[in-house]
């Protein structure tokens, strides 16, 4: 067989390819946002299956954020806010179905929730995924304003009764569909045996679409609930 022969038979088969094999799926693009003192390579079981899935480098926003080196130096205000921020907006921008997807992890969650919130698009997040986030604060930081006198644990921090938690994301909405991932074994969330405030577990989101329970660390909600997350993204 000539070589012309072999590059017309190429390209006949090219031209009998399903048009969806020739271009990447559209699907809504997905925001990863990693926890306090984490790095977006906390997702790359996430990102990994993504990719095995149809979805492009380029349909993954996976921002660093945060300073990496001091836990109790973060919050939910000022210089944490613009990197999570500035990933919705772009993954917005170059969503080809015009929505979006967020998975936040730890006080990843609850940023990305902010965020959402500040910028008023939950109406274009599809699904919201709050993996291990302390929406109703975390008995380790104390309770506001006897809190623990930390950044984490401040006004725009995690202790229980925070004027953030109270009056930023309690009740909101972050997307049209919300689930959380929680565990009663989360050793970060559930400080001294105690996983819930007011009679309810703190990694719980007001107004949730479902939970689903898992036998996991605070990091192994992350690590190994990777084919969950994309199954609900689908």
């Amino acid at each position: 067989m000539s070589v012309k022969q072999r590059i017309l038979i190429v390209l006949a088969m090219l031209l009998c390819m399903p048009f969806f094999e020739l271009h990447a799926a559209c699907v809504d693009s997905v925001v990863l946002v990693h926890g306090n003192t984490g790095s977006p390579s906390d997702f790359q079981n996430t990102y990994d299956l993504l990719l095995q899935n149809g979805y492009t480098d380029a349909q993954i926003f996976a921002p660093a954020w945060g300073n990496s080196l001091c836990a109790a130096c973060n919050d939910h205000h000022g210089t944490e806010e613009p990197p999570v921020r500035n990933a919705i907006t772009a993954a917005l921008a170059s969503s080809c179905t015009g929505h979006i997807d967020v998975i936040g992890h730890s006080m990843g969650a609850t940023l990305a929730a902010h965020e959402i919130d500040v910028l008023g698009v939950a109406s274009k997040v599809d699904v919201f995924i709050g993996i291990a986030g302390a929406f109703h604060g975390l008995w380790s930081c104390g309770t506001y304003p006897f809190n623990v006198p930390t950044t984490t644990c401040g006004s725009w921090g995690l202790s229980v009764d925070s004027p953030f938690l109270l009056n930023d994301i309690a009740g909101h909405r972050f997307g049209q569909k919300m689930y959380s991932f929680i565990s009663w074994v989360d050793e970060i969330n559930c400080y001294g045996g105690l996983c819930t405030v007011n009679g309810v577990h703190t990694s719980t989101i007001d107004g949730q679409t479902g939970s689903l329970t898992y036998p996991y660390g605070h990091y192994g909600l992350l690590l190994y609930t990777a084919a969950d997350q994309l199954s609900l993204l689908q």
